[in-house]
């Protein structure tokens, strides 16, 4: 399994991340235990979860994930040979997050930070992110801006200062952004420079064969500052393998579940789109999944690639796509695809 630094800190990580966000939901405890098992003797050491899991959200599930990762750790005392990833929620519009006041603040980094502490049963958190920002803006498939000045506050200089103090006292070590805009994340990094506090290492947005808008504008950031992405939903949610070509929606499948929370995976263009980049694999003898997910590999900008499964034969299938290498001939007609349907599902 290759390794590199979590952008500019000295973290070294996986180039494969295992995902979380199923367990306590489409995967019991005892399944969850078995994919850590399994990644860590792949060579997997990089494992990434958040307050919010699992999904879809809802109350009676709510921090389960944490609470899961936490059993394990004190079951396999492996906690060493783990870096660990979690996350604040930003404001929304769930009730049960927060009595519905969910705020990235100074007083609820310090509360929501020692709750996920004390599920995960650790005391210190590898890399802790901002799910997403409190400002009104593009993320989660909603891709048009609408400009609200009386949202612009994201009180940055706050969230650095409270991040820095906590990797001060040794509960983080480094923190990232997610679901995050060139604008704020380019914020983020001048107010840290401006005030000599650390900088984010990390930006956790979606990036697949169906949604490549982090090319436009923060790769150039990502590259030229060193805040690397963490690409989730690198199959667009499932899509990418084919399965649900022709309407099939195979019964326990995460579109057969919750389909209507994910809906803009199964629009039109991006299942015409998928179409194309199944045929491409199997014309290469590659599997579609390991097809999508060795093109998110390949990325200069990339990290690391958070991958999700439900089965065991899934997660191996998705971390042997980093023996899976794309041609310049193979990259360039993933490229015409592209041209033809261009992110269909932002």
């Amino acid at each position: 399994m290759k390794k590199e630094n979590l952008g500019h800190s000295d973290i070294q990580v996986s180039k494969i991340c295992l995902g979380t966000m199923t367990w306590g939901e489409q995967n019991t405890q005892e399944q969850a235990f078995e994919q850590m098992d399994f990644a860590l003797e792949r060579g997997v050491n990089f494992f990434d979860t958040a307050e919010l899991y699992p999904v879809p959200p809802n109350a009676k599930t709510y921090t389960s994930t944490e609470t899961i990762i936490g059993n394990w750790f004190s079951e396999r005392k492996q906690r060493d040979k783990v870096v660990l990833a979690s996350k604040i929620a930003g404001p929304s519009p769930w009730q049960h997050i927060r009595d519905g006041k969910a705020w990235i603040n100074k007083e609820q980094i310090e509360t929501v930070l020692d709750q996920s502490l004390k599920r995960l049963q650790t005391d210190y958190i590898d890399l802790y992110q901002l799910h997403w920002p409190n400002r009104k803006t593009t993320f989660f498939g909603f891709p048009n801006y609408t400009h609200q000045p009386q949202k612009d506050d994201d009180n940055f200089l706050e969230v650095i200062e409270t991040l820095s103090n906590l990797i001060q006292k040794g509960k983080i070590r480094t923190y990232g952004l997610s679901n995050e805009t060139p604008w704020g994340t380019m914020k983020y990094l001048e107010l840290a420079k401006e005030n000599n506090l650390p900088a984010p290492v990390s930006i956790q947005n979606p990036y697949s064969l169906l949604n490549r808008t982090f090319e436009s504008g923060l790769a150039e950031i990502s590259m030229r500052e060193n805040v690397k992405l963490l690409a989730y939903s690198p199959l667009g949610f499932g899509v990418l393998t084919g399965k649900y070509l022709g309407k099939q929606k195979p019964k326990g499948s995460r579109l057969d579940k919750f389909g209507g929370h994910f809906s803009r995976y199964t629009q039109e263009t991006a299942l015409l789109a998928t179409t194309e980049y199944v045929e491409l694999a199997k014309k290469r003898e590659i599997k579609p999944s390991q097809f999508a997910l060795s093109f998110v590999n390949g990325r200069e900008f990339l990290c690391s690639n958070i991958i999700g499964a439900t089965t065991i034969e899934q997660l191996e299938e998705n971390i042997s796509s980093i023996d899976t290498k794309l041609d310049t001939k193979t990259l360039k007609a993933i490229n015409t695809v592209h041209t033809r349907y261009t992110n269909p599902c932002p």
